[in-house]
């Protein structure tokens, strides 16, 4: 079973140096407990914040821009923290290791629950929950980390309220570890953040080997694009491009290259943290269930509304200029320039231009007591890295 971190509402602004002074000492203290010499182990990192506007449940919008930086931001902490207490952060990287997820929970100071609320999964137009569905849908843990705050303290009360039922929970399994700054963050923060229209299908490709932080805050970031649609409508499609065995031949350490199979699973694995509830939590609820068809993989969430396609690619453009009806391509800052060939691609089609969203990078800068290279940083988290580390292992 995975543990939990509660992290309180982000400061505001939630830039990298407020970000590291709020949440960087509850996630090392996390991060240092969890780390076993006899196993790997997984952390979901929930991250309260008032992010979702509109008044009636089917008309939420947010600030994509300020989502997805606020996931670099703490991806970016976990990385340090890690490669600072030789924590390896790929997944399933056996002992000494933690597989961390975060996820954003809709839930504002303001937001009261009377005493006879039932906590029940409740769905909207994007794939952040609120509270209480998280509550209702993410359970049972192992351990549950909290922070010992006054901001801390306010939501892991609220958080065990709603969650009281789902699992039996002995003293020694919740735990306080000490918080950052507190800052007083006022509702609706980000309100004046131009919202993001989301899409119906989505798209974004890489070699996803070794799943590791700056994977995963790829693949959040495409997934907070997505259009849930209503029940009994069509599902919104998340294409991702997973570079087939072929191309990588010639990688650095290519005999530490996961297979396509292996790199595509973890992909639709670690999207399931985002997009899969149940009330009956994981443990009891239904698998993932993987289909494969011509050799990619597809996966169902939330009743059948969203379905995530991986896709196997031997070209830099991949399904982006063999299906018309994809609206965005996610990119990073490394393959930016992609973003254009591909535009450039379906405009000699004759269809229409992606939409090209652009995630931070993540960055070890403001993080650190000392200055760095954002370069040697990204080096150090980088899938070559970690095939040569396991090289080295396996020569040692």
């Amino acid at each position: 079973m995975p543990s939990l971190l509660l992290l309180p509402f982000p400061p505001d602004p939630a830039d990298s140096h407020a970000l590291a002074a709020s949440y960087k000492p509850p996630l090392t203290a996390t991060l240092t407990q969890l780390k076993r010499p006899d196993r790997g182990t997984k952390l979901i990192i929930a991250v309260a914040c008032p992010i979702l506007h509109g008044q009636f449940r089917r008309c939420k919008t947010f600030s994509w821009a300020e989502a997805q930086s606020l996931v670099a931001g703490i991806y970016s902490i976990i990385a340090v923290v890690c490669s600072q207490q030789s924590i390896a952060t790929d997944v399933d990287a056996g002992p000494n290791s933690v597989d961390a997820t975060v996820v954003l929970v809709d839930h504002g100071r303001s937001k009261r629950f009377t005493g006879d609320f039932k906590p029940a999964i409740e769905s909207n137009n994007t794939i952040i929950v609120d509270l209480a569905t998280f509550a209702t849908a993410y359970h049972p843990w192992d351990l549950i980390f909290h922070v010992r705050s006054e901001l801390g303290l306010a939501l892991y009360q609220t958080y065990l309220r709603l969650a009281e039922g789902r699992q039996k929970l002995t003293q020694d399994q919740l735990v306080p570890v000490e918080g950052g700054l507190s800052i007083n963050v006022p509702d609706n923060a980000s309100k004046g953040a131009a919202q993001t229209e989301t899409c119906s299908v989505v798209c974004l490709g890489g070699t996803f080997d070794h799943l590791h932080p700056g994977h995963k805050l790829l693949l959040t970031a495409g997934a907070l694009l997505l259009k849930v649609p209503e029940e009994g409508s069509p599902p919104c499609k998340y294409i991702i491009g997973v570079t087939g065995d072929e191309m990588l031949k010639n990688k650095k350490y290519a005999e530490f290259v996961e297979s396509w199979e292996t790199r595509a699973r973890n992909v639709i694995l670690f999207l399931a943290n985002l997009l899969q509830l149940s009330p009956r939590g994981w443990k009891h609820g239904a698998a993932v269930g993987i289909s494969e068809a011509d050799g990619n993989f597809t996966a169902s969430f939330r009743d059948g509304l969203v379905q995530v396609e991986c896709v196997r690619i031997q070209d830099a453009y991949g399904p982006t200029i063999t299906l018309e009806g994809i609206d965005a391509l996610v990119v990073s800052g490394e393959t930016r320039s992609g973003g254009k060939a591909v535009n450039d691609k379906r405009a000699e089609k004759g269809w229409k231009p992606l939409v090209v969203f652009e995630v931070d990078v993540l960055n070890e800068e403001d993080v650190t007591d000392k200055p760095t290279k954002t370069e040697d940083f990204a080096s150090k988290i980088s899938s070559s890295a970690i095939r040569e580390r396991r090289a080295t292992a396996k020569l040692s």
